[in-house]
């Protein structure tokens, strides 16, 4: 018997199994995905280490499980896939669905169309085809057509599972932190010239230069100036990083939020930056995201303002980490410089702290070392 483990490298503490691809009985090859888990921060298919028959499930879908917890376990026998269980067993067909059409295997279907059904609890069954083949509109227009259903004119909405670890990490955060909010503001007219001299050379090397980038390294001089900012309370002393692994906050619509990191951006050049932000977006757009591109982070950034938010405050801050930075629209204001009236492209600067680990002072100087480092962009 071979066992089937949770990885010990995953991200956090736990994780909830979102779903088998494969039933006891059915064969199994040697790294074929087999089981689905997710945690608030991404999704992982565990794959087989050894070929045979599934032979037991240990755990069942929906089940809170832990890193080095055994799901179920893998028997030596026969992996021919002609020997495989055949289509699942038909009943009435849904309305829309091809008489001609069998349903295919869940294991046969695309990782990113089986994370789709599992995440609204559908089998392949449940949604009618407008093609030959079962598609991600089909699967959304049926969520759509549930969706309408309501009770007394409530519409529900069931959580998922990255909703509940999303609402149990804030409410943890705030239970454990004492939260304070400093807020600054910034002129973005020097990084906005360097941007338009240098966005085209970025692109031919593959990264687009945002504004995040520069706010990355902004991160990178304020630490410097107040290294405790990229630190973690413990009971009995605080440990300061050496290394500035910094998260970006990334929005998934409706599903959520997820925050990829940039590890070690101190040693990274500007190029650097927006070449990495440029691979996590996407990967975390595309649902692609690796254990490894969650981990580790020491300090979060809010890009708030990209949805519209002018100042946001307080914005939890991702624990074990003490402090996360929030980043509002950027917005041409009416400013008084040296005696005049200047019109210039500002934004709101927050900086949330776990107030057991920093002080006011602390954070202003953070505050105040960042916002000099965007404004005074040079190279």
């Amino acid at each position: 018997m071979t066992d089937i483990i949770v990885p010990a490298e995953q991200e956090g503490t736990k994780a909830v199994l979102k779903h088998w691809l494969k039933k006891p009985g059915d064969p199994v090859r040697v790294d074929e995905p087999i089981v689905e888990i997710e945690t608030d921060k991404v999704a992982v298919e565990i794959a087989a280490t050894a070929g045979g028959v599934l032979a037991e499930i240990l755990v069942e879908a929906g089940a809170d499980i832990e890193p080095g917890r055994v799901l179920g376990r893998i028997a030596e026998g026969n992996t021919d896939p002609a020997n495989a269980a055949g289509p699942l067993a038909s009943g009435p067909l849904p309305a829309g669905r091809r008489r001609s059409q069998e349903v295919p295997e869940i294991a046969s279907l695309p990782p990113g169309i089986r994370r789709l059904l599992a995440e609204h609890s559908l089998r392949p069954e449940d949604v009618p085809t407008s093609g030959d083949r079962l598609t991600r509109e089909d699967i959304e227009a049926e969520i759509a057509r549930r969706a309408q259903k309501s009770t007394s004119g409530v519409k529900i909405i069931r959580h998922d599972s990255m909703r509940r670890r999303i609402a149990e990490h804030m409410a943890q955060s705030v239970r454990t932190a004492p939260h304070v909010t400093a807020l600054f503001e910034a002129d973005f007219a020097a990084i906005i010239a360097h941007r338009e001299a240098n966005k085209s050379a970025f692109a031919a090397e593959g990264a687009n230069l945002t504004f995040t980038a520069y706010v990355v390294a902004a991160c990178v001089a304020a630490m410097k100036t107040v290294p405790g900012v990229n630190a973690r309370w413990f009971d009995d002393r605080i440990e300061i990083f050496e290394d500035l692994n910094i998260g970006i906050g990334t929005a998934l619509g409706d599903k959520g939020l997820i925050v990829p990191v940039i590890h070690r951006a101190q040693t990274l050049s500007l190029l650097d930056v927006a070449r990495r932000l440029s691979e996590l977006t996407e990967k975390a757009r595309s649902n692609k995201l690796a254990p490894s591109d969650v981990q580790n982070g020491t300090f979060s950034v809010s890009n708030h303002g990209v949805s519209g938010s002018l100042l946001a405050t307080p914005i939890i801050i991702n624990q074990p980490q003490s402090a996360i930075l929030g980043v509002g629209k950027l917005q041409k204001r009416v400013m008084v410089r040296d005696d005049a009236i200047e019109i210039r492209p500002m934004a709101y600067i927050t900086l949330t702290i776990d107030h057991r680990v920093l002080d006011a002072h602390q954070c202003n100087a953070w505050l105040t070392r960042f916002v000099e480092t965007l404004e005074s962009w040079t190279d």
